[in-house]
Protein backbone atom coordinates (compact mmCIF):
# COMPACT_ATOMS: atom_id res chain seq x y z
CA UNK A 1 0.00 0.00 0.00
CA UNK A 2 1.50 3.31 -1.05
CA UNK A 3 1.58 6.01 1.58
CA UNK A 4 -0.38 9.12 0.62
CA UNK A 5 -0.57 12.09 2.95
CA UNK A 6 -4.21 12.78 3.75
CA UNK A 7 -5.94 14.44 6.65
CA UNK A 8 -7.85 11.91 8.73
CA UNK A 9 -10.55 12.49 11.28
CA UNK A 10 -11.66 10.09 13.95
CA UNK A 11 -14.63 9.72 16.23
CA UNK A 12 -15.51 7.44 19.13
CA UNK A 13 -18.91 5.91 18.46
CA UNK A 14 -21.20 5.04 21.36
CA UNK A 15 -23.44 2.31 19.98
CA UNK A 16 -26.65 1.42 21.87
CA UNK A 17 -27.19 -2.29 22.34
CA UNK A 18 -29.93 -4.31 24.07
CA UNK A 19 -29.11 -5.47 27.58
CA UNK A 20 -29.17 -9.21 28.16
CA UNK A 21 -30.80 -9.12 31.58
CA UNK A 22 -27.70 -10.82 33.03
CA UNK A 23 -24.71 -9.27 34.77
CA UNK A 24 -22.46 -9.49 31.70
CA UNK A 25 -20.56 -6.44 32.95
CA UNK A 26 -19.31 -6.02 36.49
CA UNK A 27 -19.15 -2.24 36.16
CA UNK A 28 -22.43 -0.54 37.01
CA UNK A 29 -21.32 2.56 35.11
CA UNK A 30 -20.79 0.49 31.95
CA UNK A 31 -24.16 -1.20 32.35
CA UNK A 32 -25.90 2.14 32.84
CA UNK A 33 -24.31 3.54 29.68
CA UNK A 34 -26.04 0.88 27.61
CA UNK A 35 -23.46 1.24 24.88
CA UNK A 36 -20.66 -0.60 23.19
CA UNK A 37 -17.85 1.34 21.58
CA UNK A 38 -16.10 1.72 18.27
CA UNK A 39 -13.57 4.07 16.72
CA UNK A 40 -14.30 5.41 13.26
CA UNK A 41 -11.45 6.80 11.12
CA UNK A 42 -11.99 8.38 7.69
CA UNK A 43 -10.62 11.08 5.42
CA UNK A 44 -11.56 14.43 6.90
CA UNK A 45 -14.68 15.97 5.41
CA UNK A 46 -15.72 12.88 3.45
CA UNK A 47 -18.65 10.51 3.69
CA UNK A 48 -17.39 7.11 2.52
CA UNK A 49 -19.86 4.66 1.02
CA UNK A 50 -18.26 1.61 2.61
CA UNK A 51 -17.48 0.90 6.26
CA UNK A 52 -14.94 -1.78 7.12
CA UNK A 53 -15.85 -3.02 10.61
CA UNK A 54 -13.03 -4.94 12.31
CA UNK A 55 -14.40 -7.45 14.81
CA UNK A 56 -13.12 -9.68 17.62
CA UNK A 57 -15.12 -11.19 20.51
CA UNK A 58 -13.05 -9.52 23.24
CA UNK A 59 -9.96 -7.73 21.88
CA UNK A 60 -9.84 -3.96 21.85
CA UNK A 61 -9.71 -2.98 18.18
CA UNK A 62 -9.99 0.77 18.79
CA UNK A 63 -6.30 1.00 17.96
CA UNK A 64 -6.10 -1.68 15.26
CA UNK A 65 -3.14 -1.14 12.94
CA UNK A 66 -5.34 -1.30 9.82
CA UNK A 67 -7.61 1.63 10.70
CA UNK A 68 -5.55 4.59 9.48
CA UNK A 69 -4.31 2.90 6.27
CA UNK A 70 -7.81 1.75 5.33
CA UNK A 71 -9.21 5.19 6.08
CA UNK A 72 -6.52 6.79 3.93
CA UNK A 73 -7.63 4.48 1.10
CA UNK A 74 -11.09 6.03 1.26
CA UNK A 75 -13.03 3.68 3.52
CA UNK A 76 -14.72 4.30 6.81
CA UNK A 77 -12.45 2.19 9.01
CA UNK A 78 -14.18 1.10 12.22
CA UNK A 79 -12.44 -0.69 15.09
CA UNK A 80 -15.24 -2.38 17.00
CA UNK A 81 -15.51 -3.68 20.55
CA UNK A 82 -18.17 -5.97 22.02
CA UNK A 83 -19.55 -5.74 25.54
CA UNK A 84 -16.81 -8.18 26.56
CA UNK A 85 -13.87 -6.01 25.53
CA UNK A 86 -10.83 -6.92 27.60
CA UNK A 87 -12.71 -9.53 29.65
CA UNK A 88 -14.14 -12.68 28.13
CA UNK A 89 -14.35 -14.59 31.42
CA UNK A 90 -18.15 -14.47 31.38
CA UNK A 91 -18.65 -14.27 27.64
CA UNK A 92 -21.53 -15.89 25.83
CA UNK A 93 -20.52 -15.88 22.18
CA UNK A 94 -24.18 -15.59 21.26
CA UNK A 95 -24.27 -12.10 22.78
CA UNK A 96 -21.39 -10.95 20.58
CA UNK A 97 -23.65 -11.45 17.55
CA UNK A 98 -26.20 -9.14 19.14
CA UNK A 99 -23.41 -6.57 19.52
CA UNK A 100 -22.29 -6.94 15.89
CA UNK A 101 -25.88 -6.36 14.78
CA UNK A 102 -26.00 -3.16 16.83
CA UNK A 103 -22.77 -2.02 15.16
CA UNK A 104 -23.99 -2.68 11.63
CA UNK A 105 -27.31 -0.96 12.33
CA UNK A 106 -25.52 2.07 13.75
CA UNK A 107 -23.18 2.36 10.76
CA UNK A 108 -26.04 2.16 8.28
CA UNK A 109 -27.83 4.88 10.21
CA UNK A 110 -24.66 6.98 9.87
CA UNK A 111 -25.09 6.78 6.10
CA UNK A 112 -22.85 3.93 5.08
CA UNK A 113 -24.29 2.12 2.07
CA UNK A 114 -22.19 -0.98 2.59
CA UNK A 115 -20.69 -2.65 5.65
CA UNK A 116 -17.87 -5.17 5.31
CA UNK A 117 -17.25 -7.38 8.35
CA UNK A 118 -13.57 -8.08 8.94
CA UNK A 119 -13.17 -11.02 11.31
CA UNK A 120 -9.62 -10.66 12.56
CA UNK A 121 -8.04 -13.50 14.57
CA UNK A 122 -10.80 -14.74 16.90
CA UNK A 123 -13.23 -12.54 15.00
CA UNK A 124 -12.99 -15.03 12.16
CA UNK A 125 -14.92 -17.55 14.24
CA UNK A 126 -17.96 -15.34 14.81
CA UNK A 127 -18.28 -13.21 11.66
CA UNK A 128 -19.39 -16.11 9.39
CA UNK A 129 -21.76 -17.27 12.13
CA UNK A 130 -23.22 -13.78 12.34
CA UNK A 131 -23.71 -13.52 8.59
CA UNK A 132 -25.37 -16.93 8.41
CA UNK A 133 -27.71 -16.11 11.29
CA UNK A 134 -28.56 -12.77 9.68
CA UNK A 135 -30.04 -14.50 6.63
CA UNK A 136 -31.09 -17.87 8.08
CA UNK A 137 -31.30 -17.72 11.89
CA UNK A 138 -31.31 -21.06 13.72
CA UNK A 139 -29.72 -20.48 17.14
CA UNK A 140 -32.34 -20.13 19.85
CA UNK A 141 -30.12 -20.08 22.96
CA UNK A 142 -26.63 -20.49 24.29
CA UNK A 143 -25.45 -24.10 24.88
CA UNK A 144 -25.89 -23.62 28.61
CA UNK A 145 -29.46 -22.44 28.24
CA UNK A 146 -30.42 -18.81 28.34
CA UNK A 147 -28.60 -16.36 26.13
CA UNK A 148 -30.29 -14.58 23.23
CA UNK A 149 -32.71 -16.21 20.83
CA UNK A 150 -31.06 -15.22 17.56
CA UNK A 151 -34.11 -16.27 15.55
CA UNK A 152 -35.95 -13.36 17.18
CA UNK A 153 -33.11 -10.86 16.99
CA UNK A 154 -32.78 -8.11 14.42
CA UNK A 155 -29.56 -9.16 12.70
CA UNK A 156 -28.88 -7.12 9.59
CA UNK A 157 -26.54 -8.85 7.12
CA UNK A 158 -23.22 -7.41 6.00
CA UNK A 159 -22.30 -6.94 2.35
CA UNK A 160 -18.99 -8.86 2.35
CA UNK A 161 -16.83 -10.85 4.75
CA UNK A 162 -13.07 -10.77 5.29
CA UNK A 163 -11.30 -13.32 7.47
CA UNK A 164 -7.79 -12.22 8.43
CA UNK A 165 -5.28 -14.11 10.60
CA UNK A 166 -8.36 -16.10 11.52
CA UNK A 167 -8.84 -19.46 13.20
CA UNK A 168 -12.05 -21.45 12.70
CA UNK A 169 -13.12 -21.44 16.35
CA UNK A 170 -11.99 -20.68 19.88
CA UNK A 171 -12.82 -24.26 20.82
CA UNK A 172 -10.61 -25.68 18.07
CA UNK A 173 -7.77 -23.43 19.17
CA UNK A 174 -8.06 -24.66 22.74
CA UNK A 175 -8.33 -28.27 21.59
CA UNK A 176 -4.89 -27.91 20.02
CA UNK A 177 -3.35 -25.70 22.72
CA UNK A 178 -4.53 -27.03 26.09
CA UNK A 179 -1.84 -28.66 28.24
CA UNK A 180 -2.69 -32.32 28.94
CA UNK A 181 0.22 -32.75 31.34
CA UNK A 182 -1.70 -30.91 34.07
CA UNK A 183 -3.21 -33.53 36.36
CA UNK A 184 -4.58 -31.22 39.07
CA UNK A 185 -6.76 -28.31 37.90
CA UNK A 186 -5.72 -26.37 41.01
CA UNK A 187 -1.97 -26.89 40.59
CA UNK A 188 -0.38 -26.35 37.16
CA UNK A 189 2.92 -27.71 38.43
CA UNK A 190 1.47 -31.13 39.23
CA UNK A 191 2.33 -32.67 35.88
CA UNK A 192 2.44 -35.97 34.06
CA UNK A 193 6.00 -36.04 32.73
CA UNK A 194 5.05 -38.51 30.01
CA UNK A 195 2.69 -35.91 28.49
CA UNK A 196 4.80 -32.81 29.11
CA UNK A 197 5.82 -31.10 25.85
CA UNK A 198 8.33 -29.04 27.83
CA UNK A 199 10.14 -32.14 29.07
CA UNK A 200 13.10 -32.55 26.69
CA UNK A 201 12.82 -36.33 26.97
CA UNK A 202 9.65 -36.08 24.87
CA UNK A 203 10.97 -33.68 22.23
CA UNK A 204 11.16 -31.68 20.10
CA UNK A 205 10.98 -33.21 17.64
CA UNK A 206 7.95 -35.12 18.89
CA UNK A 207 7.40 -38.71 17.73
CA UNK A 208 4.12 -39.49 15.98
CA UNK A 209 2.97 -42.01 18.59
CA UNK A 210 3.67 -39.53 21.39
CA UNK A 211 1.69 -36.86 19.54
CA UNK A 212 -1.26 -39.23 19.19
CA UNK A 213 -1.28 -39.79 22.96
CA UNK A 214 -0.87 -36.05 23.54
CA UNK A 215 -3.81 -35.08 21.32
CA UNK A 216 -6.03 -37.73 22.89
CA UNK A 217 -5.13 -36.49 26.37
CA UNK A 218 -5.95 -32.90 25.35
CA UNK A 219 -9.47 -33.99 24.38
CA UNK A 220 -9.81 -35.93 27.61
CA UNK A 221 -8.89 -32.89 29.70
CA UNK A 222 -11.40 -30.70 27.87
CA UNK A 223 -14.03 -33.39 28.33
CA UNK A 224 -13.37 -33.55 32.08
CA UNK A 225 -13.75 -29.80 32.42
CA UNK A 226 -16.95 -29.83 30.40
CA UNK A 227 -18.45 -32.62 32.49
CA UNK A 228 -17.57 -30.71 35.64
CA UNK A 229 -19.20 -27.54 34.23
CA UNK A 230 -22.43 -29.41 33.52
CA UNK A 231 -22.54 -30.97 36.97
CA UNK A 232 -21.82 -27.63 38.64
CA UNK A 233 -24.63 -25.96 36.72
CA UNK A 234 -26.99 -28.67 37.94
CA UNK A 235 -25.75 -28.15 41.49
CA UNK A 236 -26.25 -24.38 41.29
CA UNK A 237 -29.78 -24.88 39.99
CA UNK A 238 -30.64 -26.71 43.22
CA UNK A 239 -29.60 -23.78 45.43
CA UNK A 240 -32.76 -21.72 44.93
CA UNK A 241 -33.89 -18.72 42.94
CA UNK A 242 -31.64 -16.20 44.67
CA UNK A 243 -28.47 -18.23 44.12
CA UNK A 244 -26.01 -17.35 41.32
CA UNK A 245 -26.57 -19.22 38.07
CA UNK A 246 -22.87 -19.41 37.25
CA UNK A 247 -19.44 -19.65 38.85
CA UNK A 248 -15.90 -18.75 37.88
CA UNK A 249 -12.86 -20.96 37.62
CA UNK A 250 -9.28 -20.91 36.34
CA UNK A 251 -7.92 -23.07 33.51
CA UNK A 252 -4.16 -23.37 33.71
CA UNK A 253 -1.99 -24.34 30.77
CA UNK A 254 -3.65 -23.16 27.55
CA UNK A 255 -0.67 -22.40 25.29
CA UNK A 256 0.82 -25.87 24.84
CA UNK A 257 0.61 -26.82 21.18
CA UNK A 258 3.71 -28.90 20.35
CA UNK A 259 3.86 -26.97 17.09
CA UNK A 260 5.07 -23.95 19.01
CA UNK A 261 8.38 -25.77 19.54
CA UNK A 262 8.46 -28.30 16.69
CA UNK A 263 8.37 -26.42 13.39
CA UNK A 264 8.07 -29.69 11.43
CA UNK A 265 4.44 -29.94 12.62
CA UNK A 266 2.10 -28.18 10.16
CA UNK A 267 5.18 -26.43 8.75
CA UNK A 268 5.06 -22.82 7.63
CA UNK A 269 7.46 -19.87 7.93
CA UNK A 270 6.87 -19.27 11.64
CA UNK A 271 9.51 -18.86 14.34
CA UNK A 272 9.66 -20.97 17.48
CA UNK A 273 7.44 -19.56 20.23
CA UNK A 274 4.00 -18.02 20.65
CA UNK A 275 2.24 -14.67 20.38
CA UNK A 276 3.18 -14.10 24.03
CA UNK A 277 6.85 -15.11 23.90
CA UNK A 278 8.44 -18.40 24.90
CA UNK A 279 5.90 -21.22 25.02
CA UNK A 280 6.74 -22.52 28.50
CA UNK A 281 6.13 -19.16 30.17
CA UNK A 282 3.19 -18.21 27.94
CA UNK A 283 1.48 -21.46 28.89
CA UNK A 284 1.08 -20.32 32.50
CA UNK A 285 0.91 -16.53 32.26
CA UNK A 286 -1.82 -14.98 34.44
CA UNK A 287 -3.49 -13.76 31.25
CA UNK A 288 -4.00 -16.31 28.51
CA UNK A 289 -6.65 -17.84 26.28
CA UNK A 290 -9.44 -19.44 28.33
CA UNK A 291 -7.48 -18.67 31.52
CA UNK A 292 -10.49 -17.33 33.40
CA UNK A 293 -13.90 -18.67 32.61
CA UNK A 294 -17.33 -19.33 33.98
CA UNK A 295 -19.32 -22.52 33.60
CA UNK A 296 -21.61 -21.00 30.98
CA UNK A 297 -18.82 -19.22 29.16
CA UNK A 298 -16.84 -22.46 28.89
CA UNK A 299 -19.73 -24.24 27.19
CA UNK A 300 -20.32 -21.31 24.82
CA UNK A 301 -16.66 -20.79 23.89
CA UNK A 302 -14.25 -23.58 24.61
CA UNK A 303 -15.66 -27.06 23.97
CA UNK A 304 -16.05 -28.13 20.33
CA UNK A 305 -19.00 -30.34 21.23
CA UNK A 306 -21.00 -27.49 22.74
CA UNK A 307 -19.85 -24.19 21.20
CA UNK A 308 -21.82 -22.67 18.32
CA UNK A 309 -18.86 -20.53 17.29
CA UNK A 310 -17.23 -22.60 14.56
CA UNK A 311 -16.88 -20.73 11.26
CA UNK A 312 -16.60 -23.99 9.31
CA UNK A 313 -20.19 -24.84 10.26
CA UNK A 314 -21.53 -21.50 9.07
CA UNK A 315 -19.59 -20.52 5.95
CA UNK A 316 -21.86 -22.78 3.91
CA UNK A 317 -24.65 -20.29 4.59
CA UNK A 318 -22.64 -17.20 3.63
CA UNK A 319 -23.50 -16.06 0.10
CA UNK A 320 -21.78 -12.65 0.04
CA UNK A 321 -18.18 -12.29 -1.21
CA UNK A 322 -15.59 -13.84 1.14
CA UNK A 323 -11.82 -13.43 1.23
CA UNK A 324 -9.50 -15.37 3.55
CA UNK A 325 -6.12 -13.76 4.25
CA UNK A 326 -3.36 -15.25 6.38
CA UNK A 327 0.36 -14.81 6.89
CA UNK A 328 2.64 -17.78 6.27
CA UNK A 329 4.66 -17.02 9.44
CA UNK A 330 1.70 -17.00 11.84
CA UNK A 331 2.75 -18.93 14.96
CA UNK A 332 -0.75 -20.02 15.92
CA UNK A 333 -2.79 -19.99 12.70
CA UNK A 334 -1.35 -22.59 10.37
CA UNK A 335 -1.98 -23.14 6.66
CA UNK A 336 -4.39 -25.98 7.37
CA UNK A 337 -6.59 -23.62 9.44
CA UNK A 338 -6.69 -21.20 6.53
CA UNK A 339 -7.47 -23.99 4.08
CA UNK A 340 -10.26 -25.35 6.29
CA UNK A 341 -11.88 -21.92 6.33
CA UNK A 342 -11.55 -21.41 2.60
CA UNK A 343 -12.79 -24.91 1.75
CA UNK A 344 -15.92 -24.26 3.82
CA UNK A 345 -16.83 -21.18 1.74
CA UNK A 346 -19.58 -21.83 -0.80
CA UNK A 347 -19.97 -18.28 -2.07
CA UNK A 348 -19.41 -17.98 -5.81
CA UNK A 349 -17.12 -15.05 -5.02
CA UNK A 350 -14.31 -16.31 -2.82
CA UNK A 351 -10.55 -15.85 -2.65
CA UNK A 352 -7.66 -17.17 -0.57
CA UNK A 353 -4.51 -15.09 -0.11
CA UNK A 354 -1.43 -16.09 1.87
CA UNK A 355 1.04 -13.32 2.67
CA UNK A 356 4.63 -14.56 2.59
CA UNK A 357 6.39 -14.12 5.96
CA UNK A 358 3.40 -12.37 7.50
CA UNK A 359 2.99 -13.15 11.19
CA UNK A 360 -0.27 -12.92 13.14
CA UNK A 361 -0.06 -9.15 13.42
CA UNK A 362 1.79 -8.50 10.14
CA UNK A 363 4.59 -6.78 12.05
CA UNK A 364 6.94 -7.00 9.06
CA UNK A 365 6.35 -3.73 7.13
CA UNK A 366 6.42 -5.41 3.72
CA UNK A 367 3.99 -8.12 4.78
CA UNK A 368 1.67 -5.57 6.41
CA UNK A 369 1.67 -3.39 3.30
CA UNK A 370 0.85 -6.42 1.16
CA UNK A 371 -2.01 -7.48 3.44
CA UNK A 372 -3.49 -4.00 3.38
CA UNK A 373 -3.09 -3.86 -0.39
CA UNK A 374 -5.04 -7.13 -0.64
CA UNK A 375 -7.88 -5.68 1.42
CA UNK A 376 -8.10 -2.51 -0.65
CA UNK A 377 -7.68 -4.28 -4.00
CA UNK A 378 -10.24 -6.97 -3.17
CA UNK A 379 -12.89 -4.46 -2.22
CA UNK A 380 -12.09 -2.18 -5.15
CA UNK A 381 -12.51 -5.08 -7.58
CA UNK A 382 -16.07 -5.46 -6.24
CA UNK A 383 -16.91 -1.76 -6.43
CA UNK A 384 -16.76 -1.42 -2.67
CA UNK A 385 -14.43 1.54 -2.86
CA UNK A 386 -15.02 4.25 -0.32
Amino acid sequence: MTSVAVDLEERILGIPYPASGQFDLFSGVARMAGKIWAREVKIAGTTPRTAMMLVHPSSNFLGHFALEPLAAAGFGAVGFTTRYVGNDSQMLLENTLIDIAAGIRFLRERGYERVVLVGYSGGGAIVPWYQREAVDPVTTSAPCGGGPDLTRADLGPADAVMLMSAHPSRALMLRDWIDPAIVDEHDPYARDAALDMFDVRNGPPYPADWLDRYRAAQLERIGRITSWCRSELERLASFGDDAPNDRAFVVYGTVADPGFLDLSLAPNDRAVGTYWGAARSANLLPAGPARYSSLRSWLSNWDMETSNGDARKHLGGVKVPVVVVNGTADQGIRSFHTRELFDAVVSDDRELVEIKDGDHYFTDPRARAEALDVMVRWLGDRDFAG
